[in-house]
Formats: C-alpha cells, sequence, structure tokens
C-alpha cells in the first residue's frame, strides 16, 4: 500500500505542475523552439551518386578504370600493375605496392576488389592484398571464403588488431567492396600520441569493424605501436608478392577528405 501511495501522490503531483503552466498560444510555442534552431553553417551541397558505390560529387577518383595517374609505385616510378581491357586494376607480382601522389588524414574511402576465381594457395597465401590507411594502419584484403586462417588476418581485420565482428566474404573471383570511415590519429608536438586513429567499416554492405581504434602501426611480427607522423600521408595498396595466388584485382577507388 505504501509504494501505491507514493506512485500516486507523484502522479498528481505532475499533474498540478502540468496545470500551473501558463497557457500558450502557437506564437509564443514557435519563439520558444527557435531558440534551440540553427541556421548556419549551412551543410555545402553534394550530388550523390545514382549507382550504389560509384563516387559522389565532392570525392578524388582515385581510380576510374584508365589510368593510374593518382598513383606511384612505392619504390619510385610509374605503377607496373595491369589495367584490363575492362578497367580493372591487377597487381602484377612482384612490382611493388603502389602509394597515391596525394597525402590524406581522416576520410571516406571506397574501394572494390576481387580475389582471383581460380583458387591458388591456402591461408594468408589466397587473394592476399592490404589496403594501408596513412600508408601504416592496414585493412587487410584476403579471400576469405571458406578458406581458414587466423582470424585477426582474414578480410575485414585490422590486420593483427581487430577481428572483424562477421564474415561477409563473397565467393572467388566476385566483386567485393569496403567503404570505410577512418579517423586520423593526432599527436603531441612531443611526438607523444593525442589521439587514436578510429576505423569504421562496412564490407558488401554489412559491418564488420565498429568505430574500431587502431593500436598502432600494422606489425607482421610483435605488438603494434604509434610512431608520429605527418597529418596527412599517401594511401597504399599492398602488392603481397611474398606468396603465389594474390594477383588481386581492385576498380572504382574514391576517397572524401574529412
Amino acid at each position: 500500500m505504501k509504494k501505491q501511495w507514493i506512485t500516486t501522490a507523484l502522479g498528481a503531483t505532475m499533474v498540478l505542475a502540468v496545470q500551473a503552466q501558463p497557457k500558450l498560444n502557437m506564437d509564443s510555442l514557435v519563439k520558444m523552439a527557435a531558440k534551440t534552431e540553427v541556421w548556419e553553417p549551412v551543410p555545402a551541397k553534394v550530388t550523390p551518386s545514382k549507382t550504389v558505390g560509384e563516387a559522389p560529387s565532392d570525392a578524388i577518383v582515385l581510380y576510374n578504370g584508365k589510368d593510374l595517374s593518382q598513383w606511384q609505385n612505392k619504390k619510385g616510378g610509374s605503377p607496373t600493375w595491369k589495367i584490363e581491357k575492362d578497367g580493372t586494376l591487377t597487381v602484377v607480382k612482384g612490382t611493388g605496392d603502389i602509394v597515391t601522389k596525394q597525402g590524406f588524414g581522416s576520410c571516406q574511402l571506397h574501394i572494390e576488389w576481387r580475389s582471383p576465381a581460380a583458387i591458388a594457395g591456402a591461408s594468408q597465401s589466397r587473394g592476399n592484398s592490404g589496403i594501408f590507411l596513412m600508408g601504416r594502419y592496414e585493412l587487410q584484403v584476403l579471400d576469405s571464403y571458406d578458406n581458414p586462417t587466423y582470424v585477426n588476418g582474414q578480410a575485414g581485420s585490422i590486420y593483427k588488431q581487430h577481428i572483424p565482428l562477421v564474415n561477409a566474404s563473397r565467393k572467388p573471383g566476385e566483386w567485393q567492396a569496403y567503404d570505410i570511415v577512418f579517423t586520423a590519429p593526432t599527436f603531441f608536438a612531443d611526438g607523444q600520441l593525442q589521439t587514436p586513429a578510429r576505423i569504421t567499416v562496412f564490407h558488401n554492405g554489412v559491418l564488420i569493424q565498429n568505430n574500431a581504434e587502431i593500436k598502432g602501426n600494422t606489425e607482421w611480427i610483435g605488438p603494434s605501436s604509434y610512431k608520429s607522423h605527418n597529418s596527412k600521408e599517401p594511401l597504399v595498396i599492398q602488392d603481397h608478392g611474398m606468396d603465389g595466388g594474390n594477383p588481386v584485382s581492385f576498380r572504382n577507388i574514391w576517397i572524401r577528405e574529412l
């Protein structure tokens, strides 16, 4: 009975409080609402693409199927990856990573990739490549369709750091897409880390990394750690030439600076 009485009393108090408020006309309500309205700055207009995955109007197109003018070889000189007749860009084993001529920091990145239809190798030796944000934070590219490997190295992993939430891989030979939102790290003047990098990734439209905190530079052996670097650094796509079965293909690569 005591609990019921308290509840009833509380309800009666709330009713009395509402009744005590002066009656407001519509003009008064509009003026009150206007106090929390924000009119500036007005967001810039961006024309979205008509087809899913194509670049919006404010994107920088890094590869459109025609040329590699936005890229250079990491070893120096022009890239020698193969541009197929249909515009597909395919890794040529042993020729080296390709690197954007322009540096980027926080960004939205769209990239489509395809592992070879003819299966060769297993685990990390099957359709292996990688996308390195700022040249050092790797989002793994791998044929992970029915291909067991260590899970912090499968497709969609932040290599050796974060396992993907799910495996959204398509079959070998089918096109796949990564949509990435990357927040660059920041450093104090003395080079110490101020805020870590973070990354969100959709693989074929499925969320696989949800604002994951990047632990530092990607390392094959040993723990990751941060090393101070510029606020903008080139994007790198890997030629994983140490193994067979890795002629991975790419298309429709664009980026939006944030």
